[in-house]
């Protein structure tokens, strides 16, 4: 079994939300309970509602686009996905197709498996540059379902 997702999925996953959830919950919390102590410019009502709106569009942010992100293994007869929490594992065959895209230095994937599973339908992940192509290079059998888009 070889990981074909990169090392930094649980970073991305909790670490990065956990850590900008905390510490600007904090900094509203402060905002609406000490506003005025700290600098009347914080008590105003558009920074508040400044303030929440930020607050919000991260948490949506992070909800649409890290924590959707699994960390996928694989060998030559099963794809292996997991939350950290539930670890599952798929045939070759329960998988449609793997599509890939590339961001910045990322090379993002998304597994569409043929029917819906635990995780979902769609499996997003960040790929291990190294071992995802080290992994296609070793089995060339179950290549096919790499979109070729």
């Amino acid at each position: 079994m070889q990981r074909i997702s990169t090392n930094l999925t649980l970073f991305f996953k909790f670490f990065i939300p956990v850590f900008w959830l905390v510490f600007f919950g904090a900094f509203l919390a402060a905002i609406f309970l000490y506003g005025e102590e700290m600098a009347s410019g914080f008590a105003s009502t558009n920074f508040r509602i400044g303030a929440v709106a930020f607050y919000l569009s991260g948490l949506i942010l992070f909800y649409f686009t890290l924590f959707p992100l699994k960390r996928l293994e694989a060998d030559a007869e099963f794809l292996y996905a997991t939350n950290y929490f539930k670890t599952l594992r798929y045939s070759w065959a329960s998988v449609e197709k793997i599509k890939e895209s590339k961001f910045l230095f990322f090379t993002l994937g998304t597994v569409v498996l043929k029917e819906k599973g635990l995780l979902g339908k769609n499996l997003r992940f960040i790929a291990s540059n190294r071992n995802y192509r080290q992994y296609w290079e070793e089995n060339p059998e179950v290549a096919a379902v790499r979109a070729n888009d």
